[in-house]
């Protein structure tokens, strides 16, 4: 009784481990993960500043 309770404990440190320590797994596919861009980086926002400025310099000129 003593033998396959040991047994049976052992599997499941086996499985937890392997399953905490696996890499990812073959065919299955993960969603891209979207990186934060600060706002000095992205182009979006800095075409954005540049045209608000460009307005801003229209109106008072």
């Amino acid at each position: 009784m003593l033998a396959l309770l040991a047994a049976v404990g052992a599997l499941v440190v086996a499985l937890l481990l392997w399953r905490s320590f696996a890499g990812q797994r073959i065919g299955v596919t993960s969603a891209p993960r979207r990186t934060v861009i600060a706002p000095d980086d992205d182009p979006d926002f800095l075409r954005q500043l540049s045209e608000q400025q460009r307005k801003r310099r229209d109106e008072d000129g």
